[in-house]
């Protein structure tokens, strides 16, 4: 929607199917879209490098697998260099150091972690805020709302 250019970086087999992607593709199709296994060429050229943790809640019997499978797609600096030399990272946390991003990158200058988790925080205030406004009647209350 925005008309950014976006590449996915993961090995293979944890790519999405083509089915998924022709979707993506024609529902947005001002958005330039890319996949490789290849995290160099997915970062070169990059404005904003984002991870997630490799294995997320309710994938831990998948934690060693996802580590040897990920290793070589963690966010070091030297993969960060490829990158625009302005570029950010970015994580929606919690992170694992030393698996997915680096210790040097996550506090380093490039890292804008901090900021993106208190945006999070009023973006979901103000989710909130919408959500309530579109109730008719706040439960307990007999009190009719507009929305």
């Amino acid at each position: 929607m925005l008309g950014v250019s976006i590449t996915l970086a993961c090995p293979p087999g944890y790519s999405f199917d083509d089915p998924l992607v022709d979707r993506v593709r024609q529902q947005y199709p001002e958005v330039d879209f890319h996949q490789t296994s290849d995290p160099r060429e997915a970062v070169k050229g990059a404005t904003a490098i984002y991870t997630d943790v490799w294995a997320s809640m309710g994938q831990e019997k998948e934690q060693a697998t996802r580590t040897r499978d990920f290793a070589d797609y963690q966010v070091s600096a030297s993969l960060l260099a490829e990158a625009d030399p302005g570029a950010i990272f970015l994580h929606c946390l919690p992170a694992r150091r030393g698996q997915e991003v680096t210790d040097e990158v996550m506090d380093g200058p490039s890292s804008r972690v901090v900021q993106q988790a208190e945006n999070r925080m009023h973006l979901q205030k103000g989710l909130l805020v919408w959500l309530l406004a579109q109730q008719k009647t706040v439960p307990g209350d007999s009190t009719t709302r507009s929305g």
